[in-house]
Parts: C-alpha cells; sequence; structure tokens
C-alpha cells in the first residue's frame, strides 16, 4: 500500500513514466482529461491515435507522450455509468488492469491515473475510487516492477473519496 499515493494533481504536469487518459473509444480526444492530455501532448499524439483504430471500453491502449513530462499515455475507455448493473463495476476495474498490465509490459516504473469514468460518464466517485484503490492494491501485490502509482485528482470531491478509498484499503490490509 506504500505504493500507492493519492494527491490533487493536474496529471498532464506530472513527471511519471506513463499517464493514463481517460479516453473515448475512438482515441481521439475530447472534453476533461482527455482534451487536457491531447491539448499539452501536442498534434503527434493525435496522429498516433488514429494509427491505433479505437478501443473499446474496459481495454486500454498505449502511445508516446510527446510533449507531456511523461514518456506514454495509456489510453483507456471507461463504461458511462447508468445503473450499476450493466457490468460497469466489471469494466471500471479492467480498465484499472489493463493499464497496470500495459505500464509494466513497457518498462514504466511510476504511472498516474484520473478518476476514470467520474466526470461526464457519471460514475459515482466513491464507488470508482473503491474499484480503483481496490484493484490496483491487489495488482501491486503480485507485481514488483510498479514503484509508484499515483491518483491525480483533479477537485476536493474526488480527492476525499480516493484518500478514503485508500485508508479504508489499509485499514482492511
Amino acid at each position: 500500500m506504500h505504493r500507492i499515493e493519492v494527491m490533487q494533481a493536474d496529471i498532464v504536469t506530472l513527471r511519471v513514466d506513463a499517464i493514463v487518459n481517460a479516453a473515448n473509444t475512438s482515441l481521439l480526444g475530447g472534453g476533461g482529461v482527455d482534451g487536457a492530455i491531447h491539448r499539452a501532448a501536442g498534434p503527434e499524439l493525435l496522429a498516433e491515435c488514429r494509427t491505433l483504430g479505437g478501443c473499446p471500453t474496459g481495454q486500454a491502449r498505449i502511445t508516446k507522450a510527446y510533449r507531456l513530462p511523461a514518456k506514454h499515455v495509456i489510453h483507456t475507455v471507461g463504461p458511462i455509468y447508468r445503473d450499476g448493473r450493466h457490468d460497469e463495476p466489471t469494466l471500471l476495474a479492467s480498465c484499472y488492469r489493463q493499464s497496470l498490465a500495459l505500464a509494466v509490459e513497457y518498462q514504466s516504473r511510476t504511472i498516474a491515473f484520473p478518476a476514470i469514468s467520474c466526470g461526464v460518464y457519471g460514475y459515482p466517485i466513491p464507488d470508482a475510487a473503491r474499484i480503483a484503490i481496490r484493484e490496483t492494491a491487489d495488482f501491486l501485490a503480485g507485481e514488483a516492477n510498479l514503484d509508484r502509482v499515483v491518483f491525480a485528482c483533479f477537485g476536493t470531491e474526488v480527492l476525499s473519496a480516493f484518500q478514503t478509498a485508500l485508508d479504508e484499503r489499509r485499514q482492511s490490509d
């Protein structure tokens, strides 16, 4: 659990090996964190994303980070929240697992996540935070090649939910 960190931060400014983009299925940019990452990385990111053919919900793809301080951008597509009974928790958990696996495959030692699906996709933030922390902690339990996982929270509501989820996990371990 000491390798997981929650902070209020703008993900595009973090000096980590990989940042995760909460992307849409086209991978061609959008609003929120997706738009911010595309703007900060520059037009080369969009050009590379065009070669990937999109990404299904719950999966992840990796690109270079171009003008960002990170080395890679891992694009993952979270579920649009309906009511929690349409496979949303399973798909969101898969986003974290697949992103972490890609980070390891591409020899990243540090990775930063946004709150996937918590913006316009409407996932309840406390539920999403618990899934994110659980999947990350479970992944790290069997993986020594990641030194640090940062949850870059935008806003105090997201920060509080992720910190609470991390504290709860630490107490249960």
